[in-house]
């Protein structure tokens, strides 16, 4: 079984990603894999120094994501063009790293993809587990953790898709307003009912 684990942002999906692993799963990190597939010689970096010039890298040879953020942010052509290379390159990472996880004999398999309805990556997984979190908890979470005041984080708040809607997709909700403990508990409910036993 593959979990698409998702969330909204400061809903608390890491610390859901993190008892996932030290139940024993193997987590596929999209934000990683992102990452993983812009490292300095990779296919996909060369392709992003061909659409945005020599300027598009780093002195380290890494990608400078605040020079193609800047690039793509008044061009949404160019956005578009970023998108179309790194995406796919994204998506066929996941499915080498789901394939060597599956080669080494794990049954369930976690993909922890923020964006998971946004990229409409639904049919990459079985069950759908979203984090959830109140607006208040929310709001309050992400201007303490980025130092953001209101209304910068309430413009990131509603960049991405509401949480009632991320709820209506999924197959199974964790509520994460109350403490570590209820988050884990709202956890293990849910894996039991999925017949899931502990991995470790």
């Amino acid at each position: 079984m593959i979990i698409g684990l998702t969330g909204s942002i400061a809903s608390g999906k890491s610390t859901v990603s993190k008892m996932l692993e030290e139940l024993g799963y193997p987590i596929i990190d999209a934000d990683l894999v992102a990452r993983q597939v812009v490292e300095p010689g990779s296919e996909t970096l060369m392709e992003i120094e061909a659409l945005f010039g020599p300027e598009a890298i780093s002195d380290d040879g890494t990608m400078d994501r605040e020079k193609v953020g800047a690039l793509i942010f008044s061009d949404p052509a160019k956005r578009k063009q970023l998108n179309d290379i790194i995406h796919p390159a994204i998506r066929a990472e996941m499915l080498r790293q789901k394939s060597v996880f599956m080669a080494d004999g794990h049954r369930t398999i976690v993909m922890d993809i923020p964006l998971l309805f946004e990229s409409k990556l639904q049919h990459f997984v079985d069950k759908v587990l979203v984090v959830s979190v109140s607006e208040e908890n929310q709001l309050a979470r992400l201007m303490e953790r980025n130092g953001l005041n209101e209304k910068d984080a309430r413009a990131r708040i509603s960049s991405q898709l509401p949480m009632s809607v991320k709820e209506e997709g999924a197959d199974a909700v964790i509520y994460n307003n109350g403490t570590i403990e209820e988050t884990a508990r709202q956890l293990e409910r849910i894996l039991e009912q999925w017949g899931e036993s502990s991995q470790s």
